[in-house]
């Protein structure tokens, strides 16, 4: 008698078969950029959807700090004179944190909008480093 037993399916018929990852040269190349291992775990859609909105909720506060906050409600209420610059230094450093997570992401779902979502977060990425800039200066300056 064998006290052997079988080795449990990968899946069955109800669950959805398993992911393969795109394989075409500029996914490997933006895995590499990404930091993203060859062979490690599959993220789901989810996973994606959720670094998205907080990326897109942590630009948002930004922008709203930095063009109505900081410049009009503050120097109404006669505070917070000249930190707008301080603050937005960081927040756009969380912002850019919370994009490349993202990105990391949808790439290692292996996201269907993952080079849309690329494109889009390396533009404002770029925003957000102009804006670093403009911050660094007057903090300087």
């Amino acid at each position: 008698m064998s006290t052997d037993v079988p080795a449990p399916a990968t899946h069955t018929i109800c669950d959805p078969p398993p992911l393969r990852r795109a394989d075409s040269r500029a996914d490997r190349i933006m895995r590499r950029i990404l930091f993203l291992p060859v062979d490690g775990p599959v993220g789901t859609a989810d996973d994606a959807r959720r670094a998205f909105q907080t990326s897109i909720a942590v630009a948002t506060v930004r922008c709203l700090l930095m063009y109505i906050v900081f410049p009009f409600v503050l120097p109404a209420l006669g505070v917070a004179s000249g930190v707008g610059p301080a603050i937005g230094l960081v927040i756009s450093v969380v912002a850019i944190v919370a994009i490349v997570m993202s990105m990391r992401r949808f790439w290692r779902a292996d996201h269907s909008k993952r080079w849309h979502y690329t494109v889009l977060g390396t533009v404002v990425m770029a925003f957000l480093v102009y804006l670093i800039v403009q911050d660094v200066a007057e903090l300087l300056g």
